[in-house]
């Protein structure tokens, strides 16, 4: 399962829209280390002020890879985060997070490029 969801999350989804803070706060108690991976890049493209900022190191253990997945795979968990945070995501092997200033669009092209995407192979990924 991606969310632990409370009952009282269920329940407002059951009874219509579910609002961006409730369900962000849902998303950061389940996945704790795609929440940290992700709130570390936004603080430091924020003090560097550069286009974006990404992780390159891969996660510690298979349940850290499995949030990072998990989170980064779904629109909605990662629509609502970009929206949180005033960013937009990207993804690259099962660890590569990038976090972009929503201006950045042509550095973002570049990110998700099948170039950039071979570009980031390396023998010790393939098993990611």
């Amino acid at each position: 399962m991606s969310l632990t969801v409370s009952n009282d999350l269920l329940d407002q989804a059951k009874a219509g829209e579910v609002d961006d803070a409730a369900f962000v706060a849902c998303v950061r108690d389940s996945l704790p280390y795609a929440w940290s991976v992700i709130t570390e890049l936004v603080r430091q493209r924020d003090h560097t002020g550069a286009e974006f900022a990404d992780n390159t190191v891969p996660p510690p253990d298979e349940s850290a890879r499995g949030q990072l997945l998990r989170c980064l795979a779904s629109d909605s968990m990662r629509g609502a985060l970009e929206r949180h945070f005033q960013v937009r995501l990207a993804f690259q092997n099962c660890h590569r997070v990038a976090v972009f200033d929503p201006a950045a669009t042509k550095a973002h092209a570049e990110f998700v490029t099948a170039r950039s995407q071979i570009l980031n192979q390396s023998p010790e990924l393939v098993d990611c």
